[in-house]
């Protein structure tokens, strides 16, 4: 149980880590009215968990990657609250749009990444 809990702690960390840097970096480009860094990553994020859900047979390296990694790096926790934000500043078609596009497309880049990896 230690190995394990290790693994996803060691694969969160670094998943957090590129986390903030990737976000950092696509807020100095934003110009968009929707919270566009955690839009981007959690689509990276689910594009990333349909391909190695494919590619990994290891439960050691799902662990560290999908579970710590992908776990650490995606973000569905701010999603909610920038959602809710847009809600109570009276931007309801953003939240809408926003909630729509994360689902659609996070789905869609699972199933694109599982697809690539077959």
């Amino acid at each position: 149980m230690i190995k394990q809990i290790l693994l996803v702690g060691a694969g969160g960390a670094v998943g957090s880590v590129l986390r903030f840097l990737t976000s950092t970096f696509i807020v100095r480009l934003e110009s968009f009215p929707l919270p566009v860094a955690t839009f981007a990553v959690n689509i990276i994020g689910c594009l990333c968990i349909g391909m190695l859900s494919n590619l990994i047979p290891s439960n050691s390296l799902r662990l560290l990657l999908i579970t710590g990694f992908c776990g650490g790096f995606t973000t569905f926790s701010t999603f909610a609250s920038e959602t809710l934000t847009l809600m109570n500043n009276n931007q309801t078609p953003q939240a809408f749009v926003y909630t729509l596009a994360s689902c659609v497309i996070g789905i869609s880049a699972v199933w694109l990444g599982m697809y690539i990896t077959k």
